[in-house]
């Protein structure tokens, strides 16, 4: 199966973002921290007491939702986990990202290991097998409404390890049970509690609204790029980024992202050019107020970060197995840690941050193209009339920003009761969090438009240069996409900017400009 060149270990409660970054971006070999063991087996062996003594006890020896009244015999448990997990496998669309099941899966294990969950180590170690082999499981995206847990995607999830359905390893979908032999996993019979310890949470709208994180991050980066070449193709101003200015409003994202804009345009030979002799008081917003509303996304992304890594570390199943009840005997407690709210608000909140960088963005593009306002040749090409250069790929940003403003809605107003009302409020968490990753998409294509309409406004400025920084860039850009001489066909170029945009590859050179953003 699928070999791993790294490895770390998991402790239970401790993981940072930086390590759900790695896991998000490629796969590396899990070990779980032998301390966790030992409370795992105490939280099983108290499922156990529990059953044996024959009290009725919810998601043990009871239905589940309205059906929790029915009591069900201890000869039928094993059977009401399998039926819980094949009834509850009823989600649609396409299928997870492997890098989104990697996430969903890492928080399920480390959810499992915190001890509360009253699953058997079986259970958390036939996981990390999984995991370890590459063995995804297949995870429709739709049919989860964010609360009494992701169900239907962790039920599909669980699937895998019954060896029922479909698994994809290396890309390839294959039969779960072909998947397990070959890697030498045997498919588990689940035990009192353990289907719904398996289903109950919020690993999934959390991965979802995670990977919305981890792009926002890398849009974010590449538009204050974009935005500090576009301000040198538009011969702008960076007196606006002075330190002064930010010092006296005291918003914190906005003085550490004046702080980097300083950094991208220093030492530019175009803004040493126009320094006396400009006629221009003042640049439009979209270059002159950069630093405030990047700073207040980089504010929004931030926060959000700190509640999707407290839940990533959370136990959000429930009922919940506590050792110290009355008299020192295990106590289980139904509680509603599985209602996703927090995970909704926090995709709410990234979504107005992925809808405004693209937006503001979208209005550089508008600025370049016009030539009354940039002083460029009209819609940045030479001979226009003959040429239509940038015109429509500016329609192309404008259609997206304008999508992504539908998109935005929040997402977390909405509630649908479900299960004969016995779950009454829900917290649409896990489209909150989908959504995310078409709204990253089209924020990408267009600060990859920006990307190509502002390099083509430095060509216009030649011999003179910009910053090094964004030499480099424009350099990585052309040796991608030629300088737009005459109209061609257009989209393959604006397809290779999207992905430097994706990829990251905007930032790579400058890493210690942008490392304060994840401090």
């Amino acid at each position: 199966m699928t070999q791993h060149a790294k490895s770390w270990t998991l402790k239970p409660g401790a993981m940072t973002l930086a390590d759900l970054r790695a896991v998000w971006a490629a796969p590396a070999k899990l070990i779980l921290a032998a301390e966790a063991y030992p409370v795992i087996e105490a939280s099983a062996a108290a499922v156990q007491a529990i059953v044996a003594k024959g009290d009725a006890a919810y998601g043990i020896n009871t239905g589940f939702g309205l059906l929790a009244k029915t009591r069900i015999p201890d000869e039928k448990l094993e059977q009401l986990q399998r039926n819980l997990i094949l009834s509850h496998s009823v989600g649609t669309g396409e299928l997870l990202s492997d890098a989104v099941v990697r996430l969903i899966m890492l928080m399920k294990i480390g959810s499992l290991a915190r001890g509360f969950s009253g699953v058997r180590p079986l259970i958390v170690d036939t996981l990390i097998a999984l995991y370890n082999a590459g063995i995804m499981p297949a995870i429709p995206a739709k049919g989860s409404v964010g609360a009494s847990g992701d169900l239907a995607p962790l039920s599909h999830m669980t699937l895998a390890m019954l060896g029922v359905g479909e698994v994809r390893v290396n890309g390839e979908l294959m039969p779960a049970p072909e998947a397990l032999a070959q890697a030498g996993i045997a498919p588990v019979v689940l035990a009192a509690k353990e289907g719904l310890a398996l289903i109950n949470g919020t690993q999934v709208s959390n991965a979802l609204t995670l990977h919305g994180l981890f792009m926002a991050e890398r849009l974010l980066e590449a538009a204050m790029v974009t935005g500090a070449l576009s301000l040198d193709a538009a011969k702008g101003s960076d007196s606006p980024f002075d330190a002064r200015v930010h010092a006296v409003r005291g918003q914190p994202g906005q003085i550490l992202a004046a702080q980097m804009y300083r950094q991208l345009v220093a030492h530019s030979a175009i803004r040493a050019s126009h320094l006396e002799g400009d006629e221009r008081v003042q640049d439009p917003y979209s270059l002159r107020c950069q630093p405030q509303v990047m700073g207040a996304c980089l504010d929004l992304i931030g926060n959000v970060g700190r509640t999707l890594l407290i839940e990533a570390n959370a136990v959000t199943d429930n009922p919940l197995i506590f050792q110290d009840g009355p008299d020192g005997q295990a106590e289980i407690v139904s509680g509603g840690n599985f209602h996703a709210e927090p995970v909704a608000f926090a995709a709410d909140t990234l979504a107005l941050a992925i809808a405004e960088i693209g937006a503001l963005a979208e209005r550089r593009i508008a600025l370049l193209i016009d030539a009354t306002l940039s002083g460029l040749p009209p819609f940045l090409v030479r001979d226009p009339g003959v040429n239509s250069g940038f015109m429509i790929a500016h329609v192309t940003a404008a259609a997206l920003a304008s999508e992504n403003k539908s998109l935005a809605h929040p997402a977390s107003v909405d509630s649908l009761p479900t299960s004969a009302n016995q779950e009454d409020h829900v917290s649409m968490a896990t489209f909150a969090g989908r959504r995310l990753d078409d709204m990253a998409h089209n924020t990408a294509v267009i600060v990859g438009i920006e990307l190509l309409a502002a390099a083509q406004g430095i060509d216009f400025h030649r011999p003179l240069k910009t910053s090094p920084h964004l030499e480099h860039v424009h350099h990585q850009l052309r040796q991608k996409v030629p300088f737009f001489d005459a109209d061609r066909f257009f989209a393959p170029d604006i397809e290779a900017a999207k992905q430097m945009v994706l990829r990251g590859e905007l930032s790579s050179t400058c890493k210690n400009l942008f490392a304060p953003l994840y401090a």
